[in-house]
């Protein structure tokens, strides 16, 4: 059972709108609830941000285990809908020579969210910012809700990129990168994006910095795996993190979407970019010591939320 320790948010103020996909990771040995967007406002809620998660899911077992969990843990489920026809979505991981290899299932009742549910949904939201990935946007269907959505919402937009094959298409990355604030993208998918845009960039600085003017962005973050990750942002100097030595890894799914988190928490709350890279890949490294993407332990929260004197939450 989920005991629902999350942060208090004092106060009703604005609330981080988070669109995507949840899902479950299907490993060889069992089933972890998932989904980077999921996983992102799960987080979010532990630090007190209240999110408004908007996806969909199947009128079946593992629909009512979503909706379970997120009652559990205190998410909002307004914005979670319920599809008749289609099921909870699914990915198959397997792991070979410390790799994992995914296999995202078609036809999920994520790829089917409904605009006129999600407009009532976040009828009486304020917006502090709209969250989304690429995965999401597989579909016509949910491209056009989330079209329709950001032009309804006045709030800037955080763009998570995760260029799974074969579910994006390259017509759309200009479109997204044109209306995002913020953009996070690993090592390898900013090489394939200076070459779709036509860049003949040969370095990440030299990229991250066309980027960044062709598109008005205020930062963009390229993880780097192991070797962490590289803020670069307009007129100022890159803020690089690297992680420190980590004893006890068990699990790196989610890892991301735990930095990304920490990220959009720093963004809110107006940290020091500097302050939040290094917390969020010190979050990352918190969840790689355990298995699977998010935690049930509220704790760990609250032991964030201790470290950053009280800021967590507040």
């Amino acid at each position: 059972m989920i005991e629902n320790r999350s942060i208090t948010t004092q106060g009703a103020g604005q609330r981080p709108i988070v669109f995507g996909e949840v899902l479950f990771d299907r490993f060889p040995d069992g089933a972890v609830l998932g989904g980077a967007p999921f996983n992102v406002a799960w987080h979010l809620q532990g630090f007190g941000c209240a999110p408004l998660f908007l996806s969909r899911v199947g009128d079946d077992g593992p629909g009512e285990q979503v909706k379970q969990a997120m009652r559990a843990w205190g998410l909002d489920i307004a914005g979670l809908q319920t599809d008749a026809s289609h099921p909870t979505g699914t990915v198959e991981i397997n792991l070979a020579a410390g790799k994992h290899s995914f296999d995202i299932l078609p036809d999920q009742a994520y790829d089917y969210i409904d605009l006129e549910l999600a407009r009532t949904a976040i009828a009486h939201i304020d917006p502090a910012l709209v969250y989304h990935g690429t995965l999401i946007t597989r579909t016509d269907q949910t491209r056009a809700v989330l079209d329709d959505l950001l032009q309804l919402i006045a709030a800037p937009v955080f763009l998570d990129v995760n260029l799974r094959e074969p579910w994006w298409r390259k017509e759309d990355l200009p479109n997204f990168l044109q209306r995002a604030q913020w953009v996070k993208v690993n090592d390898e998918e900013l090489e394939i994006i200076s070459k779709l845009l036509g860049y003949e960039c040969h370095d990440i600085i030299t990229t991250a910095d066309r980027i960044l003017a062709d598109y008005d962005l205020e930062f963009l973050i390229v993880t780097r795996g192991a070797e962490g990750a590289i803020t670069f942002r307009n007129h100022d100097d890159p803020v690089e993190i690297v992680p420190k030595k980590q004893d006890r890894v068990v699990d790196t799914v989610g890892a991301g979407d735990a930095f990304t988190s920490i990220v959009l928490l720093g963004i809110l709350r107006r940290w020091p970019l500097e302050q939040t890279m290094e917390r969020a890949q010190a979050f990352a490294s918190r969840i790689c010591g355990q298995r699977g993407a998010t935690s049930l332990d509220g704790e760990i929260y609250h032991e964030l939320h201790g470290q950053l004197g009280g800021q967590a939450g507040s």
